[in-house]
């Protein structure tokens, strides 16, 4: 956050100490300001062993000659509101001191915080405001914080697109929100430009607003000129990353009349993008069951489109379970993952028909089995998972026979938590641990059992010794 210092109350004081603001503080970080504010706020002087003369006796001299930036910085967050009050009233011989006068907007002392509002909205242009944006952005989250970002958004709404290109594109996906939101409010966006934008953007929110404006700018087109402009904006929205803008992509083909496009979606990857394919071909008279059967019986398999497989799950019926069941045993994992999830759907997880599917060495298609497998881990032989459990098998494979142990309860859970107590991966050691520390006696756990006593003092170092105790009495044991 700053230059030479980690360390945001160091911060000001070496700003007591004289030195220029630029080396103290990197000024394109709000976080940096924020930070210096609070520091001085919370009244670093106190409790450091440096207490600046100017601190104690003159914070803002009368000659203006002795009053560097740095001092009127310090002066601005300062704790006594008059202080601060009269240092804003200097503060304009100094441009770079603006950050602070932006805080000072949601100060909470009336005085202050008027005369900071009048400098704001005489000072902010359009130029100032991008640069700005950042810091009033995360100070109107604030109580009484609304004012700056009120002036922001009326500065930036006279900006050409040009002037908001920078803002369009900063790391901070808060302010590429705002400015998106300008942009779309402001039609200074094409539909193609914002479906780019739909595309490219991280950001579900972006993703969501992008997209959406530019579906909403080609309703307000005439038909011809609607049916050229589709041509740009659709490709961006069906061949984005993220499901959301696709799953808009598809819908728009019903408005587009290309209903035919949406087919190859129902087997998309994400769920969000399948249903809305199905919803799409079944508007024009299309059969996504029909489809996705065709799919499942492709002499060529399903390498290319697993989530056909669970496709059919999903709008199909119990009777679909035959073709789901051969694609256990696929070559692609994807296909075997997809194949144990259809059947959960369909509610059809066949508890010895899955359980060799635990040692499989794809841990995406092991995490699904566990999932299916999770309601009735009580029918798979405690002995059978207790093995897997052992270091030399994957991780993958040793987490899923936990998660089923632990999901058993009894002196099951307990004996493979503390068993995995030692393992070599650390966050299995965590999980293990804290499952043995929720742990109590089950109802079918026999009262005295001595093994449930020798577990639990072999995790004794989890436990306080009035917790221990606790438990040990739970489970009917003189301690």
């Amino acid at each position: 956050m700053r230059k030479e210092t980690g360390d945001r109350e160091a911060a000001a004081v070496r700003l007591a100490g004289g030195a220029p603001l630029r080396d103290v503080l990197d000024a394109d970080d709000p976080d940096s300001w924020l930070a210096l504010d609070t520091a001085v706020r919370e009244g670093v002087w106190h409790r450091s062993r440096f207490r600046p003369e100017w601190e104690r006796t003159d914070p803002l001299p009368a000659d203006p000659t002795r009053l560097d930036e740095p001092r009127l910085a310090l002066a601005l967050c300062h704790r006594d509101g008059r202080i601060r009050q009269e240092a804003m009233r200097r503060s304009p011989r100094y441009p770079g001191l603006l950050p602070l006068i932006v805080i000072r907007c949601a100060d909470w002392a009336a005085p202050v915080r008027e005369h900071a509002r009048a400098l704001l909205r005489g000072t902010l242009d359009v130029d100032s405001a991008a640069g700005l944006a950042p810091l009033i952005l995360r100070v109107g989250r604030r109580d009484r914080g609304a004012f700056g970002v009120e002036v922001l958004e009326e500065v930036l709404s006279r900006a050409s697109h040009g002037q908001l290109a920078a803002l369009l594109t900063a790391p901070d996906r808060v302010v590429r929100r705002f400015a998106y939101r300008l942009a779309v409010a402001g039609r200074l966006l094409g539909p193609a430009e914002l479906a780019r934008a739909a595309a490219r953007d991280e950001d579900t929110v972006v993703q969501d607003l992008c997209a959406t404006a530019a579906l909403t700018a080609l309703r307000d087109e005439e038909d011809e000129e609607a049916e050229a402009a589709y041509e740009d904006v659709l490709p961006p929205l069906l061949t984005a990353r993220n499901p959301r803008t696709r799953s808009a992509g598809v819908t728009a083909l019903r408005r587009a009349g290309r209903p035919e496009r949406a087919e190859p979606f129902l087997g998309d990857r994400s769920a969000l993008v399948r249903a809305c394919a199905r919803y799409v071909v079944r508007q024009h008279g299309g059969d996504p069951e029909a489809w996705y059967r065709k799919q499942c019986t492709a002499p060529d398999g399903l390498a290319s489109l697993p989530g056909a497989v669970i496709g059919l799950a999903e709008c199909g019926n119990r009777a679909d379970a035959g073709l789901l069941r051969p694609f256990l045993a696929h070559p692609v994992p994807g296909v075997r993952a997809r194949a144990v999830a259809g059947l959960r759907v369909l509610d059809l997880a066949d508890t010895e028909q899955l359980r060799p599917l635990l040692d499989d060495p794809a841990p995406g298609v092991v995490r699904e089995t566990v999932t299916a497998l999770l309601p009735s881990a009580g029918k798979l032989p405690a002995d059978w998972l207790l093995e897997r459990t052992g270091s030399e098998r994957p991780r993958h494979v040793r987490l899923a026979a936990f998660r089923l142990l632990d999901a058993c309860g009894g002196i099951v859970a307990l004996r493979a938590s503390v068993g995995l107590l030692e393992d070599p991966d650390a966050k299995l050691r965590t999980w293990a641990g804290q499952s043995v520390q929720r742990w109590h006696p089950s109802a079918d756990t026999r009262l005295g059992d001595a093994e449930v006593g020798e577990l639990l003092d072999r995790s004794r170092h989890l436990f306080s010794d009035y917790v221990l105790l606790r438990r040990k009495r739970e489970a009917g044991l003189n301690g």
